[in-house]
């Protein structure tokens, strides 16, 4: 077919309200490897995720999240697209090239304002300083107005009364925070499987939750944070899940 046979086709489709808006193409779907894990970044493009032009690039095989003073970001977020998570096995690594900057990976949330790609729910929380790597945060309050569900170095769980309940762990919050890479690659594995939530860094367990709240989530999406606020950059590169029933 020609150019003016396409023009004329695409002019009729339009006039008959037949044209879609332009999205983001959803990735195909990745082969799980030998041990069961689909790819959920192919390196190169940002196919299969949604965010904000202009705050969310891939640069030398990562997901590169970025702002500054004169391109300030909202708060913000790089969502997976049409790929629910419940039950699942999450790795990643993460890299912060600042000193300073606020990030984390939501699971099991919802998306509270589609303008901004804002979303809320559970939050596997990292910062710049290590101050919050390894705990587990209640994003925009939607798991109940939690805040800090779990901290590092604590083995928590929230009873069916909403109460919390928390046992130290082996290692304290300081000793955990020093197995942390400053403005280095930090290898992640979160699992999360019914009530129970665990989330490791650099092969050292930073929090252990269970939940039994009537507030607990049990599915919703899964996404990359931009925190509002911070001159920063986020690195995220080598995801990858294994979902269980």
């Amino acid at each position: 077919m020609n150019r003016r046979a396409l023009l004329r086709n695409a002019l009729i489709a339009a006039a008959a309200g037949l044209l879609l808006p332009l999205a983001r193409p959803t990735a195909r779907a990745a082969e799980p490897d030998a041990d069961g894990f689909v790819s959920l970044f192919d390196g190169k493009t940002l196919d299969g995720w949604e965010g904000l032009e202009g705050f969310w690039s891939v640069q030398d095989g990562a997901i590169v999240g970025s702002e500054t003073k004169e391109h300030a970001a909202p708060q913000t977020f790089l969502i997976l697209k049409d790929h629910p998570v419940s039950n699942f096995e999450l790795h990643f690594k993460y890299k912060f090239n600042t000193p300073d900057g606020n990030s984390g990976v939501q699971f099991r949330s919802k998306i509270i304002d589609p303008k901004t790609d804002r979303v809320g729910g559970y939050q596997a929380d990292m910062d710049g300083k290590s101050t919050y790597d390894g705990s587990i945060y209640d994003e925009a309050g939607v798991a109940g107005g939690r805040n800090t569900m779990s901290n590092r170095g604590e083995k928590t769980t929230w009873d069916s009364s909403n109460k919390r309940h928390n046992e130290k762990m082996e290692q304290s919050n300081k000793e955990l925070q020093k197995k942390i890479h400053n403005q280095d690659w930090n290898d992640v594995v979160l699992i999360a499987n019914g009530n129970h939530i665990t989330y490791t860094i650099n092969g050292e367990l930073m929090t252990d939750l269970t939940d039994e709240s009537p507030k607990a989530l049990q599915s919703g999406v899964l996404a990359l944070q931009l925190h509002h606020g911070f001159v920063m950059e986020i690195q995220f590169k080598d995801i990858k899940i294994k979902e269980m029933k």
